[in-house]
């Protein structure tokens, strides 16, 4: 794997956000659900398309505490949007594990 300097890893803006809306998104090539994320008043509301239909169910998303990129470029997700990247781990199956803070913090505090 290549090795990236300190510097380029703190161009990444990673914070805490906690998920207020979740729909269905059935024109997704692959399952996934329409996820909007509250991170504070610096950063907004912003919205992302989320596989990870697997192992959580809309009800399991609403009031979760994630942990998003939202500095990345705007995505054009079929019809939809998708302004951020929720981050996970991806197991041998496919499947995505969240990450998640281990207790509730702030709306819009950054990983550093």
């Amino acid at each position: 794997m290549e090795q990236v300097k300190v510097d380029d890893f703190f161009k990444v803006d990673i914070r805490v956000g906690t998920v207020t809306k979740v729909e269905d998104f059935p024109e997704a090539r692959n399952p996934a659900y329409k996820v909007w994320v509250d991170f504070g008043d610096e950063v907004g509301v912003k919205k992302s398309s989320a596989q990870v239909t697997d192992l959580y169910s809309k009800d399991d998303l609403l009031d979760r505490q994630v942990v998003a990129v939202v500095n990345f470029p705007p995505r054009q997700v079929g019809r939809f949007m998708s302004e951020i990247l929720i981050l996970g781990t991806v197991q041998g199956d496919g499947s995505v594990v969240l990450l998640q803070p281990d207790r509730s913090v702030e709306n819009g505090l950054r990983i550093s």
